[in-house]
């Protein structure tokens, strides 16, 4: 029998929080996996309730402080007692208030007296937590992320004769409704304005006196005659609200908060793109998961007519990667990980210093700076990563007597010192972190897949470990379009290849530089990548190469091993299905020139790979 979740929310209200949690579970109603239980509940009994009557398996909180009170009590100045300490199954929290920095410092003591502030409580209550924010670093193994939720709709509404802006939200501050009004008279003459602004029973508006306030200083904004304004202060359901965004032109979120404010992501944006009208936002954090769309949907970056004129399209990605399909395969993912490591849960052996360290931390629900995963860092680089696509490259001219599947040393260093150059031009920040040495291997596979690239007219490229790749991030910033996996950004290979929107037989260049021989499961990582290639495509791989290791001789504490001919030539090649070297390869070694730690000896080797064209019958 499947496991049971709870999911807990707060009794019907018209708040946002409310209304995303009924979205979450209405998609996760349909998962085969689990059977999740949406609950209502007004008090810590309604839970214990819930709890004695489904015996579940696990607890997800659609949390926020002020929906649901009782799962802490206030005791004193930065002093609250935690409700569900006890509570012994996997409890699992949604950070509304999303930030990089609040992933980074979420903590998962379970303590029942939290010397915290209000603002700590999202992320220090639960075991575990989920962050509704593509857009998040995942530096912190008690943080998952998933993608937004875009609602399903058929938008049957013709287009207006004339243009119609839309916007939607509560009454609170900071909207920017006024800055609407201005925006459209600055660029149209004739245009009807349709705003939606009810009262909210949570954020301080429930009488609505905010949202009448903010329609009367809107009305006073307009002064041009073909101007119509509209204003309505009806909470509509979901249903309507989609019908009321579907009759616009182009709907627009001109929110006023900068990155200092501590605001999640908007959920307005993800009703917008549901009825696929164009979509125009401020240059707010709380639309910082739409800012990698091109052409941009920023008015600080493009004009309303500009952005009416693009279209849908440059949302049409996030559009097909948001939708319930992928939301719930991610719940399901989410909740696998979490039932594995409460199995195996076991605990880092530590130092005298770390483990007072540790203790200390924990007594004052502090975040454990002790552990390697938790980085100063509130973006994934800092190089600017803007495109030029008028950069240049020559690929290395490779002797004849050479191979692409070769080791990687000093003479390749060498042949390859012109493409190391160009990485560092272009990504220069991230280049200056890495050690100079293995920067062959970037140069290599950064050469390679350039040199290939001129066989396809629209290639489509995987990077797989992209977090600071800076052979994927520099193909990037000369233009070309990479889907990159990581599991500090998003996915490791395998949940990626089990993902419902990742298409088999694809992709025509995969390319990893270092990455499988950290891999505990290096024999399905290569079958993926084999299964992922389009016929004809190339997989570009590079490693750690020691010809001769054993199981159990020494190697780096990151490395689960060292790769061999043996390894290469007759364990994964024959796991790649339909794929053959893509030369006759030269891995002899004997005197490895790469030393690391000043104890490890060994170097890289690459591994290229091509697979066949099917032959039709």
């Amino acid at each position: 029998m499947n496991k049971k979740i709870l999911f807990v929310s707060h009794k019907k209200v018209q708040c946002g929080v409310y209304e995303f949690g009924k979205n979450i579970t209405d998609v996760l109603q349909h998962s085969q996996l689990y059977q999740f239980i949406r609950v209502e509940c007004s008090s810590l009994g309604e839970l214990q309730t819930a709890i004695a009557e489904n015996a579940p398996a696990a607890i997800i909180y659609n949390y926020y402080p002020s929906v649901l009170p009782w799962v802490t009590t206030r005791i004193g100045p930065k002093l609250y007692r935690n409700n569900i300490a006890s509570i012994q199954i996997p409890q699992i929290g949604i950070i509304h208030e999303i930030t990089q920095h609040v992933a980074d410092t979420a903590t998962a003591y379970k303590k029942k007296i939290l010397p915290v502030g209000a603002s700590r409580l999202s992320n220090s209550l639960f075991d575990f937590y989920i962050a509704p924010d593509p857009t998040l670093l995942l530096l912190n193994p008690f943080v998952y992320k998933t993608g937004r939720m875009i609602p399903s709709y058929q938008n049957n509404f013709p287009l207006p004769s004339k243009p119609v802006i839309g916007s939607f939200g509560f009454g609170t501050p900071k909207k920017g409704f006024e800055k609407v009004v201005q925006l459209v008279q600055q660029e149209f003459d004739e245009a009807v304005i349709r705003f939606n602004i009810p009262a909210a029973d949570f954020g301080g508006d429930k009488d609505g006196i905010n949202a009448r306030g903010i329609a009367e200083k809107c009305k006073a904004l307009v002064v041009k005659r073909g101007i119509q304004l509209i204003v309505t202060h009806d909470f509509l359901d979901n249903k309507t609200m989609l019908d009321f965004l579907a009759k616009n032109t182009i709907n627009i979120f001109l929110y006023e908060h900068d990155e200092t404010s501590g605001k999640g992501l908007s959920s307005a944006v993800d009703n917008a793109m549901a009825v696929q009208r164009p979509v125009a936002v401020s240059d707010s954090a709380m639309f910082r998961h739409v800012f990698d769309v091109e052409p941009s949907i920023c008015v600080t970056k493009n004009n309303l007519r500009t952005i009416i004129q693009n279209g849908f399209a440059p949302l049409q990605k996030h559009y097909n990667e948001w939708n319930a399909e992928n939301l719930l395969w991610e719940y399901e993912r989410i909740l696998n990980s979490i039932f594995t490591k409460q199995q195996n849960l076991s605990k880092p052996k530590k130092g005298i210093i770390r483990t007072l360290q540790s203790k200390w931390n924990r007594l004052l629900s502090k975040p454990n700076k002790t552990f390697t995963w938790l980085r100063n860092s509130e973006k994934a680089t800092e190089d600017d990563m803007q495109v030029d696509s008028s950069v240049q490259y020559q690929p290395i001219q490779i002797p004849t007597d050479a191979s692409l599947n070769r080791v990687l040393d000093n003479k390749a260093r060498r042949l390859y010192a012109p493409a190391i150059d160009k990485l560092t031009e272009l990504v220069p920040k991230t280049m200056s972190k890495k050690i100079a040495e293995a920067n062959v291997q970037q140069a290599f596979v950064f050469d390679t897949v350039y040199r290939y690239l001129s066989q396809h007219q629209n290639p489509k490229l995987l990077c797989v470990g992209s977090y600071e790749d800076t052979a994927s991030m520099s193909l990037i910033k000369m233009g070309f379009k990479v889907e990159e996996i990581d599991p500090m950004l998003n996915y490791s290979l395998q949940e990626y290849f089990t993902k419902p929107s990742t298409v088999k037989n694809s992709y025509d260049i995969i390319f990893s530089t270092s990455v499988i021989e950290h891999d505990l499961d290096d024999e399905s990582f290569i079958k993926c990548i084999a299964d992922l290639l389009a016929p004809g495509g190339m997989a570009i791989i590079t490693c750690d190469y020691k010809d001769g290791w054993k199981p159990g001789e020494p190697k780096p504490e990151v490395d689960a091993r060292f790769y061999t001919k043996q390894d290469l030539r007759d364990r994964l090649l024959p796991l790649m299905s339909n794929c053959r070297l893509a030369d006759e390869p030269q891995w002899d070694c004997p005197n490895p020139d790469f030393n690391y730690l000043g104890k490890y000896q060994y170097t890289f080797a690459t591994f290229v790979v091509k697979k066949g064209i099917l032959q039709k019958v």
